[in-house]
């Protein structure tokens, strides 16, 4: 296994060079977690063809082995290798891939990806990231990586290297920082075991643009899964150390607030607003950056104001729901 020059080896994103990420792929190969950019958050990954590597992602995070992971590849034909296509995965790989969209699909005859990854599931969620590094990173190993976000298990996602470096240290080999991450909210989840298909987590691509490629797919996100089939379903998930206080008119003084558009309660202790000028787009890009710099120690909670339901609107407000929601003694991670 590769040797570590310090106890968090981390690369910038002014200069991911060629060597970085050769030494990443090294470490993969290895049975090593390399946590890495991608368009949505930063993943810690794990060569996904490694059952003892996919393992050490669940020890890692604290994450319950019964979550299933995402296998992230380069490119569709990849995936096909991994999954049973159908002609609704081959229209909406087309239209959205590389991008924020998983699709959960039929495991292959010959799929090559950890049983441990699916949970025992007979299923696979799959996807392929726009982020270059990751892509990068991906073409380098030749081998699908399991990348769940790159956080202890039910707090909130990284968007930076900083944060990955808070919430896990030392658990992770490498760090690659390709900056902050553009999209900000992890990859909708579609599940095409089912007909219609069903939406497992909402996230960047939305409701209504799936809908354009194969019809309205069905909702079956607000319904907790206790065995979840694909990330992002359980109850209480990407969880704040603070609690959260939902659809807030009026905040207390010992308050964070999280706004978003021009109209902001006054009265705060400290303010961070997702988008003053009230695009979801970037409300979503900044999501959990402002919620990691409003979960201090000094506050005694975080007032969070209405957010538009529609379009990225639907991922801001389930990761909320789930941030605010009663919190067991384990949670899922994601």
């Amino acid at each position: 296994m590769p040797q570590r020059s310090d106890a968090e080896a981390t690369t910038t994103h002014a200069d991911v060079s060629a060597a970085a990420v050769a030494e990443a792929a090294a470490w993969l190969r290895a049975g090593g977690l390399v946590a890495f950019p991608t368009e949505t958050v930063y993943g810690l990954g794990a060569d996904a063809t490694q059952p003892e590597a996919v393992a050490r992602i669940f020890e890692a995070k604290g994450r319950p082995r019964f979550n299933p992971l995402i296998a992230h590849v380069a490119d569709t034909e990849t995936a096909r290798a991994h999954a049973a296509f159908d002609s609704r995965a081959d229209a909406l790989a087309a239209a959205f891939w590389p991008g924020p969209l998983t699709l959960v699909l039929p495991r292959s005859a010959h799929c090559g990806v950890a049983k441990l990854a699916s949970a025992g599931l007979p299923s696979l969620a799959v996807r392929v990231p726009a982020h270059p590094v990751a892509q990068r990173l991906l073409r380098a190993l030749g081998r699908p990586v399991v990348a769940p976000s790159a956080n202890a298990s039910g707090r909130l996602s990284p968007t930076t290297a900083e944060h990955v470096r808070h919430s896990l240290g030392a658990r992770v080999d490498m760090i690659l920082d390709g900056g902050p991450c553009a999209v900000g909210v992890e990859s909708t989840i579609l599940d095409l075991t089912r007909t219609p298909a069903v939406i497992l987590r909402h996230g960047g691509i939305s409701r209504e643009a799936l809908a354009e490629v194969i019809g309205a797919p069905e909702d079956a996100t607000a319904a907790p899964a206790d065995r979840p089939s694909a990330p992002g379903q359980l109850a209480s998930h990407y969880a704040p150390g603070l609690p959260l206080r939902l659809n807030a008119r009026e905040v207390r003084p010992d308050e964070g607030l999280l706004a978003f558009g021009a109209d902001e309660p006054g009265g705060a202790a400290l303010t961070h607003n997702l988008s003053p000028a009230g695009d979801l787009r970037e409300a979503a890009a900044n999501l959990f950056a402002h919620l990691h710099a409003l979960d201090r120690p000094d506050l005694a909670g975080i007032a969070v104001v209405p957010i538009p339901a529609e379009g990225l609107g639907a991922a801001i407000n389930d990761r909320l729901r789930r941030a605010a929601a009663p919190r067991p003694a384990s949670s899922g991670g994601t």
